[in-house]
């Protein structure tokens, strides 16, 4: 195991071992690119090579099996379990009494933020020298949600550094953080992952036919945790209430609906605001179905679209809506992601949405 195992992203992969191999890790880093590249994982990866007890002549690589190595991910792992315990206490204050960090800390948003008490927390553990490990590396994933509050504090440690400490900021756009935290920070950049070893991966690690292959390695779009994860199975489901809806609004003009179709249209909408844990990942399938029918409809979108084993249906719906009644239904799913935030009925809304497709049906 080693670094020879991370998958994509060569070219930031060869400038960690290139600053290892040198000896000269910046104190600050920054790694960003897409959710799911693996960011996190090559930050943990250089936090074991830093300390890795048979890093070998180059010094650009780790073990993996050596006990400071192991040792990461037993630090990860408890990190990872006082987090969650802290994010089910109620009280404000009891939540961040207490904090302790390990020599490698993945430091995540507690709440909606990383707050300022984590913050200091990661100042007071950077100016101490580690317990065990030569280097301490702390990561803060999610940089951008770091309160704004707490932003001061963190610029003050990433300016100087001890050197006994590497502080690892991961997020999915540098352009998320204040241009004076980025100056601080040693930027390595990630990109999607490539088609072929997304595809790779969904064969040898998921089994997964050619039947399959060529619709989940769009709706990964380059992410490796999603390829890890994917359930194609269930994005079809998911997105099948979506399509009843499609082929109701996307109707020829002056063609209206019978009893029995408003009647599925109806049910459509209320499958799609059945379960409200699900509304972010429902509204998210929407908007991928509305790129598919911008590319579809300005150049037939068969070399990008996600849903490719629609491309018939979305030539035909893209057609049949013109770019007015897409930028319709753009502004109703638009519609739907504020009303999720303001605690509306969510059936109302995709109702509403629909209703104003039906009524305003104008084509180019």
């Amino acid at each position: 195991m080693g670094f020879d195992s991370f998958l994509g992203n060569a070219k930031a992969v060869q400038t960690v071992r290139e600053l290892l191999a040198r000896g000269r890790v910046p104190g600050s880093l920054l790694f960003a690119g897409p959710e799911g590249v693996g960011k996190k994982t090559l930050a943990l990866m250089l936090a074991k090579a830093l300390n890795c007890e048979r890093r070998g002549p180059a010094g650009d690589d780790f073990c993996g099996e050596c006990g400071r190595c192991r040792q990461v991910n037993e630090f990860v792992a408890s990190g990872t379990e006082d987090l969650a315990r802290r994010r089910e206490i109620t009280d404000a204050q009891k939540r961040v009494e207490g904090l302790v960090y390990f020599d490698v800390q993945l430091i995540e948003p507690l709440t909606r933020y990383i707050l300022i008490e984590q913050v200091r927390q990661l100042r007071t553990t950077a100016y101490s020298r580690p317990f065990n490990f030569s280097q301490r590396v702390l990561i803060v994933d999610q940089a951008q949600s770091i309160h704004w509050q707490a932003t001061d504090l963190l610029l003050k440690v990433l300016e100087e550094p001890p050197e006994t400490t590497t502080i690892i900021l991961v997020c999915p756009n540098a352009n998320e953080l204040r241009p004076t935290i980025r100056s601080r920070c040693f930027t390595v950049q990630f990109g999607a992952v490539d088609e072929a070893v997304i595809e790779r991966l969904l064969i040898e690690e998921r089994g997964m036919g050619k039947g399959e292959l060529a619709l989940a390695v769009r709706v990964v779009n380059g992410s490796i945790a999603q390829a890890k994860s994917l359930d194609l199975k269930a994005y079809i489901e998911e997105r099948r209430p979506w399509l009843t809806l499609l082929d109701a609004i996307a109707r020829p003009s002056g063609k209206g609906l019978g009893p029995q179709q408003w009647k599925i249209l109806f049910d459509a909408t209320k499958q799609l605001a059945a379960e409200r844990g699900r509304i972010e990942a429902t509204l998210k399938t929407g908007s991928i179905l509305l790129r598919d029918l911008m590319l579809a409809h300005v150049d037939g979108g068969s070399e990008a679209v996600t849903n490719v084993d629609l491309l018939p249906r979305l030539k035909a719906w893209a057609q049949a809506l013109g770019m007015d009644g897409i930028r319709r239904l753009a502004e109703g799913i638009e519609d739907s992601h504020r009303m999720q935030n303001r605690n509306v009925n969510q059936q109302l809304a995709f109702d509403a949405m629909a209703a104003e497709l039906l009524s305003s049906p104008a084509r180019n």
